[in-house]
C-alpha cells in the first residue's frame, strides 16, 4: 500500500507542476502579445486619420450665422490630441456688425477644441477698406488668432499699414470687436502730414 500512495503523490507532483508550466506559459504569452498590441498601436498613435485637400469650412457662432470661413489646400488632422495642421490657411471672418477680416499664412495649426489658431510664415491680414475706416493690414512671422473671441496675438516683429500711415513693433494685442491693437515693444510710427485746410 505504501508504494502505491508514494507513487501517488509522485504523480501529483508532477501533474501540479506541469500545470503551473501551462497556466505560467500562457501568461508569459499573453504578456507578450498585449506590449505587442500596445507597441502596434503606439506606432499609429501619431498618424492622421484623415487629410482633405482643398478644403472649406464654415464656423457658426452661437446664433447660429456663419462667423468665419478657414479654407486651405491641405487640412491633416491628428485624432490624439484633436488638433489639425493646415497649409496655405486663408481665414475671412464673417461678423455682420464688425469689417470682414482676411488673414493668409503658409501653415496654421489649430487646436483646443478649434477655438486657437496658430498662423506662421508670411502671415497677411487684411481688413478692407469701409465707409468709417481705411484699409488695415498687419504683416508678421506667427500670429495666434481666438476667432470666437475676435482677437489675434504674437510676440514676433509686426508690420502695420493703415491708409498711408505705418507703424513697427515688437508684439501685438488686437482685437477686432473693439477695433483696438496694441503694439509692443520698441517700435516706429510714420504718419503723413496733415492736408491744409
Amino acid at each position: 500500500m505504501r508504494k502505491r500512495t508514494a507513487h501517488r503523490w509522485q504523480l501529483t507532483v508532477i501533474v501540479m507542476v506541469g500545470v503551473f508550466v501551462a497556466v505560467g506559459s500562457f501568461w508569459l504569452v499573453q504578456v507578450v502579445d498585449q506590449a505587442g498590441q500596445q507597441a502596434q498601436a503606439d506606432k499609429f498613435r501619431d498618424e492622421p486619420d484623415y487629410i482633405i485637400d482643398r478644403f472649406s469650412m464654415v464656423r457658426m457662432n452661437v446664433k447660429g450665422e456663419p462667423a468665419y470661413i478657414i479654407s486651405g489646400d491641405k487640412l491633416t488632422h491628428h485624432p490624439t490630441d484633436d488638433s489639425s495642421l493646415i497649409d496655405k490657411p486663408y481665414v475671412h471672418s464673417l461678423a455682420s456688425d464688425q469689417p470682414p477680416m482676411n488673414i493668409h499664412a503658409q501653415t496654421a495649426f489649430v487646436d483646443q477644441g478649434n477655438t486657437r489658431v496658430r498662423l506662421d510664415g508670411n502671415v497677411d491680414v487684411v481688413r478692407p477698406a469701409t465707409k468709417q475706416a481705411q484699409e488695415l493690414r498687419l504683416k508678421t512671422s506667427t500670429l495666434t488668432v481666438y476667432p470666437d473671441e475676435e482677437r489675434m496675438e504674437t510676440d514676433a516683429a509686426v508690420d502695420m499699414l493703415s491708409g498711408h500711415s505705418t507703424a513697427t513693433g515688437t508684439g501685438l494685442k488686437a482685437n477686432n470687436a473693439t477695433r483696438q491693437i496694441v503694439l509692443g515693444g520698441r517700435g516706429t510710427i510714420t504718419m503723413p502730414p496733415r492736408a491744409a485746410h
